[in-house]
């Protein structure tokens, strides 16, 4: 996990002293018998796992794997900001997914570039959209991240791009035509 938390704060987040990050010492992890999603965090500091989902995997390896890629995923969670409440769940989500796409451990059926049908689709199609951003602006997501400590406004795209982010979606879609 440690290596994990250095991912997030000094890669994805770019927080390099402990002010720039939510003061987080402890994360509780659990995995527990549960159906539904494959994991959950609650609060700033409690990720659960399902053990129904790990045990779907073939192979002490490849549910190693889809473990590890789950908490980069939810440890995201852990350490973003979320405009206190006000940035919308499915660009959270997608911020956490881009984690995973960072990081090298995204899944085969992960969104291609160029997918979905709109910027805040959420998970691996933001994720995607992220990375499009962060093409054109390096540090795109430390950036937003870092702006959404305290709130959230669309026009943070604006402010970090020169364009709104209905502008962005469109060159984005226009960049990988035949795309869905």
């Amino acid at each position: 996990m440690g290596q994990i938390n250095t991912f997030i704060w000094s890669t994805l987040f770019q927080q390099n002293t402990p002010a720039d990050r939510k003061p987080v010492d402890t994360i509780q992890l659990f995995i527990k018998d549960f159906i539904g999603a494959e994991g959950v965090t609650w609060g700033s500091d409690r990720i659960n796992v399902s053990a129904v989902y790990l045990r779907d995997y073939n192979g002490p390896m490849a549910t190693k794997w889809e473990y590890t890629s789950l908490l980069y995923h939810e440890m995201t969670h852990v350490f973003q900001w979320n405009g206190e409440g006000k940035a919308p769940i499915m660009l959270t989500e997608g911020i956490a997914d881009y984690a995973i796409l960072k990081a090298n451990y995204f899944p085969p059926a992960f969104a291609k570039p160029g997918s979905g049908d709109k910027w805040d689709k959420g998970y691996d199609f933001t994720a995607r959209f992220l990375e499009y951003c962060d093409g054109l602006v390096p540090g795109f997501v430390a950036k937003l991240n870092k702006m959404m400590r305290k709130t959230y406004d669309v026009s943070f795209f604006k402010n970090l791009t020169g364009k709104p982010v209905e502008q962005l979606w469109k060159e984005y879609k226009a960049k990988h035509p035949g795309v869905d």
